[in-house]
């Protein structure tokens, strides 16, 4: 199945390219490869490289080295996401872009900055990564009037891990209700809450890259000991963490994975890291093989179920093997149970969240003049209460890290 008109379709038709100098040539580029260039250069992309992934940026450096930022991340799951997208026939441009922007809507302090503010938008339709990603692509990120990026429907899609509205009882999202004639016009044709074949690429290579990295990130930050595997007690917790957070595998075939990941040679190899060059070979060694595993068993299992020629949006599902699925779901576990379930990474987590919340009501009583010039005709245009409260939301969300705790210092604990 190949790409069509519908696919490579934008919100807002636009003109052939200027800014050629005449007698001269512009290579020819596919919607896809110039909507990859878009996410590329966009400020929101940028803006990641200060917000958390597992540590804040700069947090710890005497620990942890250069550890990952939600940017780095991000280029890992676009580089993941690219190579199974080659192998399985989807347009690599798209799965690349869904992977570069599917963390753009991560507030300040990572996941934990979202959960601080959906609990303060809970009367106003709540707060989702992935719903303020989607906003972003759309909306907020300047390219075209109205549109944000004005990126193609077949990106947009892939870009789109959760194919519906905030659901009761249900924590993940795609879409705040403002933004339904968008979200109506990206799934036209598409069946009911399912993702596209290249949503499901982009969302295994984000699960690939952040349960391989993040274990190796607390590897090298001493942090997290692979030989705790070798013991019952530890491999029977991390496989509790796993069933409770990751996987509806029995718990039982849980804890004897977990007792297996030892037999994988390089993670064998690995254990007793003393950051000694032979050490840091080591490491990077599994970190490479398991990314491999992961990869190629979700291309082969799928080539199996699907046979071969070109995969692409609604002609295929992604096949990720048992196997495979129970192996992430531990190494997630690990870098939860050792890296961020330390006291006092919790201790400064709850401080994170009261920060975001009262720098939200320091906004707004100062509204409109304390939010940045790109974020006040919005608040003067809101119709309600509920649509003023989105625009605050929209201006903490955009901010680093370290541009929260600056506002937080400059508007609330200088009064």
């Amino acid at each position: 199945m190949s790409y069509t008109g519908h696919d490579t379709a934008r919100m807002l038709a636009e003109p052939q390219k200027g800014g050629v100098l005449p007698g001269s040539s512009r290579p020819r580029r596919s919607p896809f490869s110039r909507d990859r260039a878009r996410v590329l250069h966009s400020a929101a992309l940028r803006r990641l490289a200060g917000k958390t992934q597992v540590v804040g940026p700069g947090e710890g450096t005497e620990v942890y080295g250069v550890p990952r930022t939600r940017l780095t991340h991000s280029l890992e799951v676009a580089q993941i996401g690219r190579e199974i997208a080659e192998e399985l026939g989807c347009d690599p441009d798209v799965v690349d872009t869904a992977g570069l922007a599917h963390d753009i809507g991560h507030p300040p302090f990572g996941h934990n900055g979202e959960t601080a503010l959906d609990m303060a938008a809970r009367a106003h339709g709540g707060f989702e990564g992935n719903a303020q990603t989607l906003r972003i692509l759309t909306r907020l990120e300047p390219k075209a009037d109205g549109v944000g990026l004005n990126l193609t429907r077949a990106v947009l899609d892939a870009s789109v891990k959760y194919p519906w509205p905030r659901r009761p009882g249900k924590r993940k999202f795609g879409v705040y209700e403002d933004d339904r004639p968008v979200f109506d016009w990206i799934r036209q044709g598409a069946p009911d809450r399912r993702c596209c074949l290249e949503a499901q690429v982009m969302d295994w290579s984000d699960d690939v890259a952040y349960s391989v990295h993040d274990v190796e990130d607390g590897v090298r930050a001493g942090r997290i000991s692979l030989a705790v595997l070798a013991g019952s007690q530890e491999r029977a917790a991390i496989a509790e963490l796993a069933a409770k957070h990751f996987s509806d595998e029995p718990l039982s075939e849980l804890e004897a994975a977990a007792a297996h990941l030892l037999d994988l040679p390089a993670l064998a190899a690995a254990v007793g890291y003393d950051g000694s060059v032979g050490a840091q070979v080591a490491l990077k060694r599994l970190t490479s093989e398991l990314v491999g595993r992961f990869a190629s068993a979700a291309v082969t299992e799928t080539r199996r179920v699907h046979g071969e020629g070109a995969l692409t949006r609604y002609s295929a599902d992604l096949v990720v093997p048992r196997q495979a699925a129970v192996e992430v779901a531990l190494l997630k576990s690990l870098a939860l149970r050792y890296v961020m379930s330390d006291p006092a990474r919790l201790a400064m987590q709850e401080y994170q969240r009261q920060l975001l919340t009262e720098l939200l009501g320091a906004l707004g009583e100062r509204a409109p003049d304390a939010l940045e010039p790109a974020f006040q005709p919005a608040w003067r245009d809101a119709g309600d209460d509920g649509q003023r409260f989105r625009v605050l939301i929209d201006q903490v969300a955009s901010l680093t890290d370290a541009q929260a705790v600056a506002w937080h210092e400059r508007l609330v604990r200088s009064k």
